[in-house]
């Protein structure tokens, strides 16, 4: 498999799929640059090598052809400004106009193609559309890992149509390099936390990661699941009813596999789903009806505090509580800085899914942990030992 440092774009021109599907405020400006700047140290790789780099993206959700709104010629700006130099666009992202743009691109030039999601054929994974992207271009570079486990014409189909010259960018490969870090390689104890509303959208992943962890800590709305389905009274909290006896079967995998499970001893509670509500602590199994947990307690903060900074390896997905609302959301800015001190004394962090990130940049961390994740969707399924799609078309070894 080809590695992008070691490979020369000189004279070739690159089809490279990033994730510029980015916030604009009201006057379709970018808000937050984070996925601009990921896709930059492949661009600039590709431009000062000699090549030229043809870029193309999706932007929000169009329902029906092109929407204004959703044009990728608002990133402009903000691309031209990171990248320091002029980027050209093309109003379509396919079709002769498109062809001939490419075709006369010079060394050094970057073209951005309009949005990819214009087309139905996209989503699709329609390969006649995958071979009108690929024309005129060299070599396809994916880094996108957001949308890597969509089997999409950009992201995967028109790998076919570049049976030699594919590759992943940098962001791709260090995705990937710090994922497999932590499933495959890590310095013990490895503590994974999950936080989130539902056990069922982390199912899979704490499955795979029973073999892998020595400590497993369990909050937000999932873990009242985990506490009724021992007896607990959890009073009005999050619950999946129908997934106690799941919740059982991986206290008793876990125990199986001497893996420590933590979950919150107390609990803030609220006597409704509001920034305004009324509050106090509770222990979290004795939770009255009425009232509901919407975050971890100060007991919780500092027992699963304490296990993290005793973690050599830590994997977090998922927040504590309603990280949204502020009277919520100390829990989980609390674990973030654990994380961040733990990082400090030598361990490895990985941190992915949006409210987690979020976390994390809100407390000015993201420098003070080792990687920060930019695909939600995408690194579960890795984690949970899914093959990914966009990712199989380039890896020889994934068939």
């Amino acid at each position: 498999m080809k590695k992008i440092n070691s490979y020369s774009f000189k004279g070739k021109k690159a089809i490279v799929r990033v994730d510029f599907n980015v916030p604009l405020g009201s006057e379709l400006k970018v808000t937050d640059n984070t996925r601009i700047r990921g896709a930059l140290p492949t661009i600039k790789k590709i431009v000062e090598d000699g090549g030229s780099a043809v870029l193309m993206s999706h932007l929000g959700r169009p329902k029906e052809g092109p929407e204004e709104k959703y044009s990728l010629k608002h990133v402009i700006p903000e691309l031209e400004k990171l990248a320091g130099r002029n980027v050209k666009f093309a109003p379509d992202c396919i079709g002769k106009e498109t062809l001939k743009m490419k075709e006369s691109l010079q060394a050094g030039d970057i073209l951005l193609l309009e949005n990819l999601r214009f087309y139905k054929e996209e989503t699709k994974g329609d390969e006649e559309f995958a071979s009108h992207l690929a024309e005129g271009c060299d070599v396809y570079v994916n880094d996108a890992f957001g949308t890597a486990h969509r089997a999409h014409a950009s992201t995967t189909i028109i790998a076919e149509f570049f049976p030699v010259e594919k590759l992943f960018g940098f962001l791709i490969d260090s995705e990937l390099a710090n994922m497999d870090k932590v499933m495959h390689d890590p310095e013990k104890p490895f503590t994974a936390i999950m936080g989130g509303a539902k056990v069922s959208d982390k199912m899979l992943i704490i499955e795979n990661l029973l073999a892998r962890v020595d400590n497993l800590v369990i909050g937000g709305g999932m873990a009242y699941t985990f506490i009724k389905a021992q007896g607990g009274k959890t009073g009005n909290s999050m619950c999946e009813e129908d997934k106690l006896d799941l919740a059982l079967d991986l206290i008793r995998k876990a125990q199986e596999k001497k893996v420590n499970i933590y979950l919150p001893v107390d609990s803030v509670i609220a006597d409704k789903f509001d920034a305004e509500a009324n509050t106090m602590t509770s222990d979290s199994d004795s939770i009255e009806e009425g009232w509901m947990g919407l975050d971890i307690g100060d007991k919780a903060i500092v027992e699963f505090a304490d296990v993290i900074r005793d973690s050599k390896t830590i994997l977090w997905n998922g927040p504590m509580g309603v990280f949204e609302m502020e009277k919520f959301s100390r829990g989980t800015s609390e674990i973030a800085k654990a994380i961040a001190e733990a990082t400090a004394r030598g361990a490895f962090s990985l941190i992915g899914g949006g409210d987690s990130v979020a976390a994390i940049n809100k407390n000015k961390l993201a420098d003070k942990v080792s990687y920060v994740s930019t695909g939600g969707g995408a690194m579960l399924e890795y984690m949970e030992g899914k093959v990914l799609p966009g990712i199989a078309a380039i890896r020889d070894d994934e068939e």
